[in-house]
């Protein structure tokens, strides 16, 4: 029997769209930083790629990169939605939780800062391995880990303190070692993942959740409460923030974990895992030392 999904993708649209008619300054710092971070990954690669994809959608910070690498020939970009006058229009607009390429089309395909929010997160991976032509590149990332866990801690005590019970208001996030385990089940060639974490600052819990609305990251869990809570339950939850999870000058702190991806589509010409056995150079050798066998 399959699980529910657990996203309202029809909400996330919605978030998005909002943000983005009204943008908050400075609260797209972690686009900011997913995109320095792709343009840091791009330049350390001796490759070029004549056709990409961006499945980033939400603003065009990725694709601006990309168009500016001189390794990249012709940019695609996807989106949920229509364009907003103050964005480009996106060349597709489809559900990048399911994106309907054609296999064996892109020699690049980026996704920063989406994946977290798709329902099927392994067909997602696969569906972006197969439109990838042999030996194309896959550079991802997602918030993940221990993102949040100060305003999850915060919103729970409150609700278990006011309400005598708890329900989902922060949306579950995925490990990095999953990511590694999931990048090798769609089936990409040298899947690498990598984790950095975070730490921003404010001066209480309701500028960061002002940001993270600012940012169309407003929980979008199927199963959250629609009951209704009062003011007093959110000032009560800022205040056992601040007790929690801030530094000495009283200033709050909220950890965002952000987890790299990478993988290739399978090519002949990559590297292959030596088989066991097959090793020319025996260790002990390489180590200069002598080598003790195992008595039975």
């Amino acid at each position: 029997m399959s699980q529910p999904d657990p996203f309202d993708r029809s909400l996330l649209a919605q978030h998005r769209r909002r943000a983005l008619a009204t943008p908050v300054d400075g609260a797209d710092f972690l686009a900011k930083e997913a995109a320095v971070d792709l343009e840091e990954r791009l330049a350390a690669l001796s490759r070029e790629f004549e056709l990409a994809v961006d499945l980033s959608g939400h603003g065009d910070h990725v694709a601006r990169v990309l168009q500016a690498s001189p390794k990249i020939g012709t940019v695609l970009r996807a989106d949920l939605f229509a364009p907003l006058a103050n964005f480009s229009a996106p060349d597709f607009v489809f559900d990048d939780a399911c994106p309907p390429l054609k296999p064996a089309t892109f020699n690049l395909a980026v996704s920063l800062l989406s994946l977290q929010f798709v329902n099927d997160l392994p067909g997602s991976l696969v569906q972006i391995r197969q439109a990838l032509k042999p030996d194309g590149l896959f550079l991802g990332m997602l918030v993940g880990g221990d993102s949040l866990f100060e305003l999850r801690d915060a919103l729970m005590r409150a609700e278990l303190e006011l309400i005598e019970g708890a329900s989902p208001r922060v949306m579950p996030f995925a490990d990095v070692r999953d990511m590694g385990a999931l990048m090798q089940r769609a089936g990409f060639a040298l899947p690498v993942t990598d984790m950095d974490r975070i730490t921003v600052r404010y001066a209480n819990m309701f500028g960061l959740m002002r940001d993270l609305k600012a940012m169309g990251a407003s929980s979008i869990l199927k199963d959250r409460s629609r009951k209704p809570v009062s003011k007093g339950f959110f000032l009560r939850a800022a205040e056992l923030y601040a007790e929690h999870h801030s530094d000495p000058d009283g200033r709050i702190r909220a950890t965002f974990s952000l987890i790299s991806l990478s993988g290739w589509a399978p090519h002949e010409s990559q590297q292959k895992p030596l088989r066991p056995g097959s090793a020319k150079t025996r260790l002990a050798d390489a180590l200069s030392t002598q080598e003790t066998p195992l008595k039975g």
